[in-house]
């Protein structure tokens, strides 16, 4: 009787051995960390949670909506496995990239997307308002302060009655920024009298600050008689109301992903860095720009790079692209999505690479 329970004890022991060893092993959650622009932030965080929830729940993506300045710092730092910014590397952050890390920084484009005006008028609704480009660079040089400016009423015959004898406040950002880099780039080729240059942070003649995409917006919304500059995502999102705007034709537009297509249809040079601060399509949508990724071209971990390139060709794929569409961002072409690829290909393994 003891040799057979001693058995059946054993075998029950066997078993349980046998089932463990044939149980799949549990996949390791992959933690990956980004961080920069607020321009293509709401994208950014639909993909990579569309992408936990429905292609690989083992692989957890953070991004820091900190603004591109802080995310390129953060790159450099080599405190993030990859940044975002609407403004390529250059000056003295390139060179201290280079310098701590020996190569040239991998900067790759997963989008595009459009800066509108957006405003806080009472009595004026969003697409009613028009700003020529005389207009909208006497705003922010501070040239043109009250909503019943003549030039305003001169461009709005149908506003004349309603627009108020209030106060113009201009709301810029107060930290760096890529969306102020596309912004004052566009500035400095159409507005004769700006002076403050092109930069992700720029002396503005007037106005107050926010943070982000979504201070500048929290402002415009609680201020009356505010005006200022937001990523299309935003002022869709906040449902905030929206101008259209002179173009290098000539002709007054409203932002569209068509329009902004349009805008961005240009030969992307070598190292992916396409500026367009005044496109020349007659229907363009003047204020567009894209956004990158900044990679390492060397990490240490072969499985977090295996995962961060397959996260970033998926935001590529059908899957990815439906929702750059659906958030009216504008997807990258096919020809230029070859070449992100093999440069994703490309980047190494390296236990020894520098952070």
């Amino acid at each position: 009787m003891r040799s057979l329970l001693s058995a059946s004890v054993l075998s029950l022991a066997a078993l349980a051995v046998g089932s463990l060893s044939l149980a799949p092993a549990q996949a390791q959650t992959v933690q990956i960390s980004g961080a920069g622009a607020t321009f293509p932030a709401p994208l950014l965080q639909r993909w990579f949670d569309t992408y936990n929830r429905t292609v690989d729940s083992n692989v957890q993506v953070s991004y820091q909506s900190v603004g591109s300045g802080a995310g390129l710092e953060q790159v450099i730092n080599g405190t993030v496995d990859f940044g975002v910014s609407e403004a390529p590397f250059s000056g003295a952050r390139l060179e201290s990239f280079r310098s701590k890390f020996g190569y040239e920084p991998l900067q790759l484009p997963m989008g595009g997307g459009a800066i509108e005006f957006a405003y806080n008028i009472p009595g004026i609704e969003s697409q009613e308002l028009i700003l020529k480009r005389e207009t909208y660079c006497g705003i922010v040089t501070g040239e043109i302060t009250n909503w019943n400016d003549i030039r305003i009423k001169a461009q709005n015959p149908t506003l004349v009655d309603r627009l108020p004898d209030l106060p113009i406040t201009w709301v810029h950002r107060s930290d760096g920024s890529g969306t102020t880099f596309v912004f004052t780039n566009h500035l400095k080729t159409v507005c004769p009298n700006w002076t403050a240059g092109a930069g992700t942070s720029v002396e503005w003649p007037v106005g107050i600050g926010g943070q982000g995409n979504e201070g500048v917006a929290a402002a415009i919304l609680q201020e009356e008689g505010a005006i200022g500059y937001v990523n299309q995502s935003y002022a869709k999102l906040e449902n905030m109301d929206t101008a259209r705007i002179e173009n290098k034709s000539g002709n007054v537009v409203a932002f569209s992903p068509e329009a902004a297509t349009s805008a961005l249809d240009a030969p992307i040079p070598d190292d992916f860095a396409l500026l367009v601060p005044d496109p020349e399509g007659p229907q363009d949508y003047p204020i567009v720009g894209l956004f990158w990724v900044m990679f390492y071209r060397e990490y240490p971990d072969a499985t977090k790079l295996e995962k961060l390139r397959e996260v970033f060709k998926w935001t590529q794929g059908p899957d990815g692209q439906a929702l750059t569409r659906e958030l009216d961002y504008i997807p990258m072409p096919d020809s230029a999505i070859e070449r992100i690829f093999a440069e994703l290909d490309a980047i190494t393994v390296n236990p020894n690479a520098v952070r």
